[in-house]
């Protein structure tokens, strides 16, 4: 177990984002290996040792870039690790980052969560970080994610093709974060997560 708590990054309505510790390896081992997990984001299931996968994890831990970081996802409530978001390809003279989500834990499926994870981490890189615009891509089929990044505050910008795969490419600003923060920008539906 890890000796001392890990460091909060920002908390949202129902979820903590924290920093990753090897105690999350047993979690995102089971997650990276999960086929229907790996199918939303267009990859294919890990196939490496747990072992292997848990030494990765412990040099990515020990040698953080300022270019990715990877955070977990808690349920306020229980505390329970639920999933992971993070940021890559952070460019600071662009002042812009693409981000990713996985809710590996299905049980927080469908219930509000991954919103409140997306606008967590947003309102983390555009008022900690200074971001300007942060970008992500989903795949065409996935409308459940295409809705909850819209709630969360990003812009459909267009659709593309990357590795075989189709995308929506998405963009969110502090304004569209700020304008989804809105109660009059809640659908009279949303009232139920």
């Amino acid at each position: 177990m890890t000796a001392t708590q890990p460091r909060t990054i920002r908390t949202g309505r129902l979820v903590r984002l924290r920093e990753k510790t090897l105690d999350d390896a047993e979690h995102d081992y089971a997650w990276r290996t999960d086929q229907e997990l790996a199918a939303y984001d267009a990859a294919r299931p890990l196939t490496v040792r747990f072992k292997d996968f848990v030494a990765s994890l412990a040099e990515e831990l020990k040698y953080p870039t300022a270019h990715r970081r990877t955070f977990a996802i808690e349920d306020l409530e229980s505390g329970k690790h639920i999933g992971n978001v993070m940021y890559y390809g952070y460019d600071a003279s662009r002042r812009e980052a693409e981000i990713g989500i996985t809710i590996g834990d299905r049980d927080y499926w469908s219930r509000g969560f991954g919103v409140d994870v997306v606008q967590t981490i947003l309102g983390h890189l555009f008022e900690e970080m200074r971001l300007r615009r942060v970008y992500l891509h989903t795949l065409t089929w996935n409308y459940r994610a295409q809705k909850s990044f819209e709630r969360a505050g990003f812009k459909r910008i267009r659709q593309l093709s990357r590795g075989g795969y189709e995308f929506i490419y998405m963009e969110a600003t502090p304004e569209t974060l700020a304008a989804s923060l809105l109660p009059s920008a809640r659908k009279p539906d949303d009232e139920s997560r």
